[in-house]
């Protein structure tokens, strides 16, 4: 049974598909005659369009064992209710913002713009992977250097337009034990970090927006000052740091998509993090 209207409308979509069939064939014909149809309006891919092949998870699986930066748990879990009991799963969580894969907002240390502030095109940017594998197997203490920024460019070109630069320094291996953290006896921590003449270069004389570690800082273990995170963050730029596999992304090509935390206020958050490669 048809209701009041209903056989109108019928015929109204009808003669529409049929105008749509008759110009797809005449398309269609078009194209087998050598002839290319007139432009439409419809929107076309912009020039210069990212793609990409494969995407590289940069993010650790966070759990309540995960290394924190102060040694003590940064996370506890609170089951709320069981499916076996009311027919859903919830959980409610008690963490601290800078734990496992995390941003760093501007706001972290500094009384610029909160994680949720920062503009959505801040958070997909071209990485730049610059390995310094060889000397942090050599120096827990190894810096990102002005000189390590130099010879990447010398091998790769300029630093791309608005880059996040991110440090591989094999340290995402070390997850089991007490290798992250690295704490000597005096409690002191010894991983690789951003030298902040490194930051400093690439604010003064390179168009970089972030910077990525796959340490538990953008300084480095023993620093007394966080002199990189002073440098950096204040300057509305915003830091990722715990990164997981950039020996799976090439030194330059990529583009990194920065799943920060969108809650009002916050200096920064757990994150996921993605490479498009």
């Amino acid at each position: 049974m048809c209701l009041p209207g209903c056989q109108e409308t019928v015929a109204r979509r009808l003669m529409a598909r049929r105008r749509f069939l008759k110009s797809a064939g005449a398309a269609v014909g078009l194209a087998m005659a050598g002839c290319r149809p007139a432009p439409t309006s419809e929107p076309q891919a912009a020039a210069g369009q990212t793609t990409f092949s494969r995407v590289v998870d940069l993010t650790h699986p966070l759990g309540v064992d995960f290394p924190s930066f102060s040694g003590e748990p940064f996370m506890e879990i609170e089951v709320l209710a069981r499916f076996e009991d009311g027919g859903v799963n919830m959980k409610r969580w008690h963490l601290t913002e800078h734990y496992g894969t995390h941003m760093d907002a501007p706001f972290h240390f500094s009384d610029q713009i909160t994680a949720d502030e920062i503009p959505v095109e801040n958070l997909v940017l071209p990485l730049a992977v610059v390995d310094i594998r060889a000397k942090a197997a050599e120096n827990p203490d190894a810096q990102v250097t002005p000189d390590d920024l130099r010879a990447w460019e010398a091998e790769h070109g300029p630093l791309p337009d608005r880059a996040c630069v991110a440090m591989n320094s094999g340290w995402d291996q070390k997850m089991t034990g007490d290798g992250f953290r690295n704490a000597d006896t005096d409690g002191v921590l010894h991983f690789p970090g951003f030298h902040v003449e490194a930051a400093q270069f690439l604010l003064e004389e390179r168009n970089v927006l972030a910077l990525a570690v796959d340490t538990l800082s953008l300084d480095h273990g023993p620093s007394p000052d966080f002199a990189t995170h002073y440098a950096w963050l204040p300057t509305n730029r915003w830091g990722m740091e715990c990164v997981a596999n950039l020996s799976a992304v090439p030194a330059t090509g990529a583009t990194i998509v920065a799943g920060g935390p969108k809650i009002v206020g916050a200096t920064g958050g757990p994150s996921r993090v993605l490479a498009l490669v």
